[in-house]
Parts: structure tokens; C-alpha cells; sequence
């Protein structure tokens, strides 16, 4: 269970792109943790410097400051690498509808850079970021891998497109690629600010404030809300994982499911609050229910989810009150 006692090779060396935002400072911290050598790189777009200050004095961390747009950078960057964890990508299913041409460019070519790269380098594992709205419109419950729909939005024909090349990459040319589909994360460092915020770390801050926070829709829509720990767990185990579960992706979620409006409720508890939201329009792309069936990651690599939904809010609550 978690992955404090994984192992790997006695000198190991890790990528994690996207270092500096939410999943990549946290990615970073537990690596460092473990006791294995980190390089980071970003070129704070939507990452934080403050996220990854802490690590800078670590002898085990390196960082580089580029972007994963230039070739030369994802070529310097993968230089005696064992593995990677490419976390660096635009977010936001909403943006993307306003922003497809970017999200193209960073979210495939980025990707696509990086795999050229760890693949001319000679890395062992290149395991990255996708996620659960490659599901698109599939109505059914849970979402399984091999029974996808169409997607609603440029952000989920990104990591559709990054999980193809993921399949060619390992078939091709003997990369180990491993996607995890992340099903709505959340937890400490993640951004509470601005229009495309997630809906957690979001809600917290506008209770913590007095704010009166909008919920998009009637709040009855459904999220398999994963705890940050529970990814770090998937990636560091997807990074052991035998060849044969190379080329796939796999879903990364705890397995259950929450009604938005029944976490406002948990928060307003949870702080001691009595704010009416306000209900707004839905959000375009958006799907309306989300859960995972997360047998396939178990059965190849072994994810075994320690944090559910009740204790992962709780240890957010308290971050982001000493954070805040």
C-alpha cells in the first residue's frame, strides 16, 4: 500500500516536467523524500516558483527553466534520465475551447517533444499526464478503459491524441510509455485562483473568506475526486511497471463518487460556515458524471489507493489554512 516502500534502481535519476505546478511539486517532494535524484523543469506558465523553492537547496534537485515547446530543451532536460513523469501541460477544459491552438501546441507537440527525447536519450519509463475527459461523451458508469466516447472539449483531444502517441512510441520504438488518465485530483498546492481554478481548492478559499461561492450548474453533477496521494503512488508505480503494461493508460482515481453539492455541504461543515452558493450555468465540455473503474492499474501495476475522499479534504482543509 502507498509507496513509501517502493525501490528502484540505487542511483536513479527522475524527469518530472511540470515540476513547478500541482502534481509536479508534489511528484518532486515524495521522489526527494525517497531519497533519488530529481530534475525539474518548467517554465513557470501556470507553475508556481514558491512550489518548488523549497527543493532548490536539496543536493539531490536540479532544475532547469525551459519549455517543452523547444526540442533542445526536452533533449538537455532527458540527459541521463531513468524515468520520466511529464506532468507539464495546460489544464482547463474551458480555456481549451478558447485557446485550442495553444493547447495544441503545448499539450500534443510539448508531449510529443518530450517522447522524442526520452526515447533518443534512453529512458526506461516515460510515464505522463492524460486524463478522464478523453471519455467525452460515454454515459456509462464506471468509466473503463477501451469503452471511451467523444470527446467535448480541445483539452481532451490533447490527451487522447498524447495516449495514441503513447501506444506508437512503445510499439515503434520500444519506449515504455505509461498514461494515467487523472480523474479530477486534488490537495495541497493546488490553485485556488482565477476564473478556470479547480472546484476544491477554489471553494475553500471563497468559504475561508466569507466569499459566496457559484456552483456551475445544479450541483447534482458527479466527480470520483482523487487525492493527491493517491497519484504520486500511480506514478511512481507505473515507473516499476513490467514491459507488458507499456502503451496503455490507465485510469488514476480512488474508485468513488461525489455530488458537488454534497462536498459544498462537507466544506461548509468542515469550516464552520453558513453560505448559500450561487447556482450558475453549466460549463461548456463539461461532463456531467465521472467515476473509474480502476481494476486495470491494480492488475498491471499494482495501484492500490490508501486515501479516500473524506481523509484527503480533510488534510486539504488544514493546508490551505496554513497556506492561505
Amino acid at each position: 500500500m502507498g509507496y513509501e516502500n517502493i525501490k528502484f534502481p540505487e542511483g536513479s535519476i527522475f524527469l518530472v516536467t511540470g515540476c513547478a505546478g500541482f502534481i509536479g511539486s508534489n511528484l518532486v517532494e515524495a521522489i526527494l523524500k525517497l531519497g533519488y535524484k530529481v530534475r525539474g523543469l518548467d517554465n513557470f506558465s501556470t507553475g508556481k516558483k514558491e512550489n518548488v523553492e523549497e527543493f532548490i537547496d536539496n543536493p539531490n534537485y536540479q532544475f532547469i527553466e525551459g519549455d517543452i515547446r523547444d526540442f533542445d530543451t526536452c533533449m538537455k532536460a532527458c540527459e541521463g534520465i531513468d524515468f520520466v513523469l511529464n506532468q507539464a501541460a495546460w489544464g482547463s477544459v474551458p480555456r481549451s475551447i478558447e485557446m485550442p491552438l495553444f493547447y495544441e501546441e503545448v499539450n500534443i507537440k510539448g508531449t510529443l517533444n518530450m517522447m522524442e527525447a526520452a526515447r533518443q536519450k534512453g529512458v526506461k519509463k516515460f510515464v505522463y499526464a492524460s486524463s478522464s475527459s478523453v471519455y467525452g461523451d460515454e454515459p456509462n458508469l464506471p468509466k473503463k478503459e477501451g469503452r471511451e466516447g467523444n470527446v467535448l472539449s480541445p483539452y481532451a483531444l490533447t490527451k487522447k491524441v498524447d495516449e495514441e502517441y503513447g501506444k506508437l512510441y512503445t510499439k515503434l520504438y520500444g519506449l515504455d510509455t505509461i498514461g494515467l488518465r487523472y480523474f479530477n485530483v486534488f490537495g495541497r498546492r493546488q490553485n485556488p485562483e482565477g476564473a478556470y481554478a479547480a472546484v476544491i481548492p477554489k471553494f475553500i478559499k471563497q468559504l475561508l473568506n466569507d466569499e459566496i461561492p457559484t456552483i456551475n450548474g445544479d450541483g447534482k453533477q458527479s466527480r470520483d475526486f482523487t487525492y493527491i496521494e493517491n497519484v504520486i503512488e500511480a506514478n511512481l508505480k507505473a515507473c516499476i511497471a513490467s514491459h507488458e503494461a507499456a502503451g496503455q493508460a490507465y485510469n488514476i482515481a480512488f474508485g468513488g463518487r461525489e455530488f458537488l453539492i454534497d462536498i459544498y455541504m462537507q466544506l461548509l461543515n468542515a469550516l464552520g460556515k453558513d453560505i448559500q452558493p450561487i447556482f450558475g450555468p453549466d460549463r461548456k465540455g463539461d461532463i456531467k458524471h465521472s467515476n473509474a473503474d480502476i481494476t486495470k492499474a491494480r492488475e498491471m501495476f499494482g495501484y492500490e489507493p490508501d486515501w479516500n475522499f473524506e481523509s484527503g479534504i480533510v488534510e486539504s482543509i488544514s493546508w490551505y489554512k496554513e497556506n492561505l
